[in-house]
């Protein structure tokens, strides 16, 4: 089998993820991003939503255990201690609410062979508990080739 063959496969959705205020105020606090709507339940409220919202980079926290299983897929192939993460973008439907419990599925759109490296293409699918879409997540993971000797 080659990593090309995996272009398509899905894997295993996640177990939910409750979304906390807390951990939207801790992440909000690690980026320095002082936006009152990430901080405030009632400035949130005046701008719309039921509740605090994210931060939009907000969702690598729980996407990154539904890319693991592809990242590590022995048929792909990638040597996780050469990984460098290439490019990584959200498309929101709406944005991440305190209180959602979100699932995520990932599947792998591309592998590219160059040069002995393998460029994983995977886009994660975030919908609630009940199937309301909330974002796609988009990442790019490249297994850097091993150095030639001499």
């Amino acid at each position: 089998m080659s990593a090309l063959d995996a272009i398509g496969r899905t894997y295993p959705k996640t177990a939910p993820y409750e979304v906390g205020r807390e951990k939207i105020r801790e992440f909000a606090e690690a980026i320095g991003d002082t936006n009152s709507a990430y901080l405030d339940a009632a400035a949130a409220q005046k701008l719309g939503h039921p509740d605090v919202i994210a931060p939009p980079t907000f969702p690598i926290i729980f996407t990154m255990r539904s890319t693991r299983p592809a990242v590590f897929d022995p048929e792909i192939g990638m040597d996780y201690a050469r990984v460098v993460h290439g490019e990584q973008r959200f498309v929101y439907t709406r944005p991440v609410r305190a209180g959602d419990r979100l699932v995520c599925e990932t599947q792998i759109e591309d592998v590219k062979l160059r040069a002995g490296s393998i460029f994983l293409s995977m886009r994660t699918d975030v919908t609630t508990e009940d199937g309301e879409p909330v974002l796609a997540a988009y990442a790019l993971i490249v297994s850097r080739a091993a150095e030639k000797e001499g």
